[in-house]
């Protein structure tokens, strides 16, 4: 199984060669090894948490025009072409169509230990010092503002409202960033996602000291 993993490395890298730097192959690899610390605590199937974490973001919506079927079909055709036993396909897929932020508005209708070691690995990439960095490279992508006082922080109720939203990136850290924390399923991830929320929080305060000149 080690040649399946070696596989779909090269196959992950390939396919994000040209990606956003926050959803590049890095972001990938990161949580792959996060994934891979967490399940030693966890025991989850070890095959199941590599192939979700290395193929989570293989397409992600963001980048595919809002479709949330290309990743996990393009996660499925390729697992199939390595003769991955179909449990372990059916598993990987589910877990990619079900893990990310914005569904949990829905209220996740699948859950298992390997999706909650791979979505704990993936949120702890969104906050702490990375994660700061990946949420302004993401916001300058999208030729978003830093922060606008006169943008109100809004309590997204909906997928569709998180999704549409063009609010300034320091919105982005009340919106999702700071709300990750609670949201941890293991108890490895609770551990991490701490220290760095409060990473977040004391950047937080440097910035507004810093925005009035202080």
């Amino acid at each position: 199984m080690q040649d399946s993993i070696l596989k779909t490395i090269t196959f992950v890298k390939q396919t994000l060669k040209d990606a956003e730097a926050g959803h590049d192959w890095f972001h990938i690899e990161r949580v792959l090894k996060t994934a891979i610390n967490i399940n030693q605590e966890e025991h989850g199937n070890e095959l199941v948490v590599a192939f979700a974490a290395l193929l989570h973001d293989i397409a992600d919506p963001k980048f595919n025009n809002g479709d949330e079927e290309v990743g996990p079909n393009v996660a499925e055709s390729f697992l199939q072409s390595l003769a991955i036993e179909e449990e372990t396909v059916k598993h990987v897929k589910l877990i990619i169509q079900h893990m990310s932020f914005k569904n949990s508005f829905d209220g996740n209708s699948f859950t298992s230990k390997e999706m909650q070691i791979v979505q704990d690995a993936d949120r702890l990439d969104a906050i702490g010092a990375i994660g700061i960095a990946r949420a302004f490279t993401y916001g300058g992508f999208k030729n978003r503002i830093l922060y606008d006082p006169a943008i109100k922080i809004e309590a997204h109720q909906s997928k569709e409202s998180y999704k549409n939203t063009t609010a300034p990136t320091i919105n982005h850290f009340y919106e999702k960033l700071l709300l990750l924390k609670d949201m941890m399923n293991t108890a490895a991830g609770k551990k991490i996602a701490e220290k760095r929320h409060q990473f977040m929080l004391n950047y937080l305060d440097q910035f507004y000291s810093e925005w009035e000149g202080e």
